[in-house]
């Protein structure tokens, strides 16, 4: 196998590598369910409508504005109808970024909550409130929007967010008063409504949006809007959380209650569904009170606040089957930016300290490279002594690797080690939201999105050429036509790859041909002395 034959085996493996981590990602096994059914028992539901649609009934907006948020609930529900995050802007840059939003006809994104109980609020039930407009003012920590149902069967409800500044978490409580001569045993509910279309990347770029739970029996799991179509599930669960996951987003609920709770999903219509959990409130005596608690965490997928929210959230920042060498390339990549204040600089240094890292690996792989490289002209004789004796010339081959002690996959396997480590970093720098609009230097103003003209694509692609020519030349023509194609097929795919991923694979070629130069130019040198030409 000549030097060709194992740049080419490199670069395939890689490509198999993320193309396999990338379909792992995408066909995972459907999520397990302990009981399917048509609507899970005592989950709430909307009614699908011929069209293919369903409707959301609307009363009364009420604005909301925080440091965090921009928001508008509906006294329908009180559901949480529209959420934009001030801190994030809009793929467009027009403004600020729009979690949610019930007046799209492409986009449906609403969170809701509901009591199931004889005369107990609903998610159809219209709510009254004190004003429509709600402003955290720059005095205050928390902000506390409350709403009241109207008084059926001598229960009365109080729904209530409260706001906190500098979090993406929302407490949402019912207190429930029972005036009644009878005890209730009421149950809750907290779901989110999405539509399948839309927020699922590009073609060249998808990625996931759908459903997400975790709990400590079966750890987190992801349900797409396709598992949803072919059957609602149910499945019981002692703790944990559930919600809808996109790039770099999250919502989930996250209930304070130790009761058992079932999360569920439920088919809407064609294009919409539900994903939620219920769980019982407990017995309330008559004439007494109850609260019950829960927090709705829906903002960015930044680690810390992940973390900090519930046990699972972090793993919405979802690494696949690398997540061991991933989180802590996170967690280092954080820690630069601290110190540069530029992602884009934080990237560079990063894959310099990793390029350090697998520098003596590298050099190994390298030297085996050069050394090929300089038995070149002598391959080529060898080639041209035998001529199709393919089994006469592989023996002589093996021969001047043994006499030389060279080991022909000793330019390949140094490479292969370090695949996991760049496979790792590629999902890191795609699912990290803190380059999401953020600059580098010039023209790059957004790291997360392509290139606006290129050029770091067709750089990439000459430090690619550049490395053929460092490469020993190959003997077999087919060889040399793909090796001279391959930049230019990989430049086309990073076109459409984020710029903060082509800045990276850029700074690790140019490290790579500074590596394999110099070692060049040393086994080079070496082997004139060795032939008595040198000095």
């Amino acid at each position: 196998m000549d030097t060709r034959r194992l740049i080419l085996f490199v670069i395939f493996s890689f490509s198999i590598m993320l193309l396999w981590d990338a379909w792992q990602k995408e066909h995972a096994p459907e999520t397990p369910a302990t009981q399917t059914a048509a609507t899970p028992q005592g989950a709430p539901a909307d009614k699908p409508l011929e069209n293919g649609g369903f409707s959301l009934k609307k009363g009364e907006r009420i604005s909301v504005k925080t440091d965090l948020y921009s928001a508008v609930i509906d006294t329908v529900g009180g559901d949480l109808r529209q959420l934009s995050l001030l801190e994030h802007k809009a793929d467009d840059n027009s403004g600020p970024y729009e979690l949610m939003s019930d007046q799209s006809k492409d986009k449906l994104y609403v969170a809701q909550t509901g009591l199931k109980g004889d005369g107990l609020p609903t998610h159809y039930e219209m709510f009254t409130t004190a004003s429509t407009s709600y402003v955290m003012q720059e005095s205050e920590n928390s902000l506390e929007v409350r709403l009241t149902a109207p008084e059926t069967n001598g229960i009365a409800v109080e729904k209530i967010y409260i706001f906190h500044r500098g979090q993406y978490q929302i407490d949402v409580r019912y207190e429930i008063k029972n005036n009644s001569a009878q005890a209730i045993s009421p149950s809750v509910y907290y779901q989110i409504i999405h539509d399948r279309e839309s927020n699922q990347g590009s073609k060249m770029m998808p990625t996931f949006t759908g459903g997400a739970y975790f709990n400590e029996a079966d750890k987190y799991n992801k349900v797409k809007f396709d598992e949803m179509a072919k059957k609602d599930i149910s499945l019981s669960a002692k703790d944990g959380w559930v919600g809808l996951v996109q790039h770099y987003f999250v919502s989930a609920w996250i209930p304070q209650s130790k009761a058992e709770q079932k999360f569920y999903t439920t088919k809407l219509s064609e294009s919409d569904f539900s994903i939620g959990t219920i769980l019982p409130v407990g017995e309330i005596a008559a004439g007494s009170t109850k609260t019950i608690d829960a927090k709705l965490f829906t903002g960015p997928q930044e680690q810390d606040a992940l973390e900090a929210a519930a046990p699972g959230m972090e793993y919405v920042v979802d690494y696949g089957i690398l997540t061991i060498i991933a989180k802590p390339l996170m967690w280092l990549l954080t820690h630069i930016y601290d110190l540069v204040k530029n992602w884009g600089v934080a990237i560079i240094i990063l894959t310099v300290l990793i390029k350090a890292a697998f520098f003596k690996l590298s050099a190994s792989g390298y030297r085996n490279m050069a050394h090929l490289r300089e038995m070149a002209p002598r391959m080529q004789a060898l080639k041209d002594k035998f001529g199709d004796d393919k089994q006469k010339l592989q023996q002589a081959m093996m021969e001047m690797y043994r006499t030389e002690k060279i080991n022909p996959m000793g330019g390949c396997l140094p490479i292969l080690v370090q695949i996991p480590v760049f496979i790792s970093l590629y999902w890191v720098l795609l699912g990290s939201v803190q380059l999401r609009h953020a600059p580098f230097f010039g023209w790059i103003q957004d790291l997360s999105a392509t290139d606006p003209y290129f050029i770091l694509p067709i750089l990439m692609g000459a430090t690619m050429i550049i490395q053929t020519t460092l490469n020993p030349p190959p003997t077999d023509p087919i060889q040399a036509k793909v090796m001279k194609i391959m930049p230019v097929l990989f430049s086309v795919f990073f076109f459409f790859f984020p710029a903060g991923l082509v800045l990276y694979w850029l700074v690790n070629n140019i490290l790579s041909i500074w590596q394999q130069w110099a070692i060049n130019r040393m086994i080079h040198a070496e082997t004139v002395a060795k032939k008595g030409h040198g000095k």
